[in-house]
């Protein structure tokens, strides 16, 4: 151990180091040299680090905001396009203009949410698959809408078809309805005349029917009373006649034709009755005159020559006759021919 001396002595002038120390003050030197430049090196390298890092950081950072407004204006181009060639497609069509604004709505919700998505870098991805899905959909869009288009022109060309078809029905239409206007006008006077014809007919025909009725004379009635010989005996009381007898004389008649003549008879008793038994030949004619349905009593049928004859029948219902007038009637083709009466007491 040393002991410090309180009083020193006052030092005498360093002497000039010899050449052995002065190397050895370089060689420190140097190594501080060295040591400060590598410590400056680090520097530098963590410095340059640093900024290629951040440079880096900027350049990612810059890409994606790149890429971003990219998208952004990607989106927008797409989304304006799509509404240009929707318009394009609009027309008069109710169906149409419906679908288009339907789509167009859709499209701006699409377009919406990627604009939500675009805000956040880290969104991007999912945006991009969203504008792919989004440009998709507009070819979609636009195929359907084409196709409706399409078959709105096919159902115009065929609802214009069908209307001249229309036309060309309606004026052969027309033109049948005038034809068969004219064909009933043609037709009515057809049967007017007609008509008219059968009218003059009937009446001509009327006519020489009148003409051609073969009236009788000399009409005549009696009651007769069978006698126990069988033969008869003409007789006035009512209680004592068997069967009624009329005869008549048939007038000549150049008119009418040679044939069956047939003479209905009518007995009409003194209540206004027309005596008649179905099983007896009793029937219904009808009046030409009037058209009314006539009983007649029996009925006469001759071969009729044009010439004047003498005809008689006899009348035996087998039931007894009553007091009073009867009367007579002569019917031929319905027409009254001759009448007469005669009395029972």
């Amino acid at each position: 151990m040393s002991i410090n001396n309180p009083n020193p002595k006052p030092s005498s002038p360093t002497p000039n180091p010899g050449p052995g120390k002065q190397d050895d003050g370089q060689q420190r030197l140097k190594i501080a040299a060295i040591a400060t430049i590598a410590v400056l090196a680090i520097v530098c390298i963590v410095l340059v680090m640093s900024l290629v890092s951040k440079n880096n950081a900027n350049e990612s950072l810059s890409y994606e905001l790149n890429e971003s407004e990219q998208l952004k204006a990607e989106l927008e181009k797409q989304y304006y396009e799509a509404l240009s060639e929707m318009e394009e497609m609009r027309g008069s069509n109710e169906e149409l203009n419906a679908l288009i604004e339907a789509q167009k709505a859709e499209l701006k919700d699409a377009k919406g949410r990627i604009d939500v998505l675009l805000r956040d870098s880290r969104n991007l991805a999912e945006a991009r698959k969203q504008i792919n899905g989004l440009n998709a959909k507009v070819e979609q869009y636009l195929a359907e809408i084409n196709q409706l288009r399409q078959e709105n022109e096919e159902l115009t060309e065929r609802t214009a078809a069908l209307s001249e078809e229309n036309y060309a029905l309606n004026s052969n239409l027309d033109s049948a309805r005038v034809r068969n206007m004219e064909l009933s006008s043609a037709k009515a006077a057809l049967v007017s005349e007609k008509e008219a014809v059968e009218a003059d007919r009937a009446r001509l025909a009327k006519k020489v029917n009148i003409a051609s009725v073969v009236k009788v004379s000399n009409v005549e009635a009696e009651g007769l009373k069978i006698r126990n010989n069988g033969k008869t005996t003409s007789r006035r009381s009512a209680k004592s006649v068997d069967q009624l007898q009329v005869c008549f004389n048939t007038v000549a008649n150049q008119v009418a034709e040679v044939g069956v003549e047939a003479f209905m008879i009518r007995i009409i008793n003194p209540l206004g009755e027309t005596l008649a038994v179905e099983s007896m030949g009793s029937g219904v004619f009808v009046n030409s005159a009037n058209g009314e349905q006539i009983r007649y009593t029996t009925i006469k049928e001759v071969d009729y020559d044009r010439d004047e004859q003498r005809l008689c029948l006899v009348w035996a219902p087998n039931e007894a006759f009553q007091e009073g007038n009867y009367e007579i009637e002569v019917y031929n083709k319905g027409y009254l021919a001759g009448t007469t009466s005669f009395q029972l007491k």
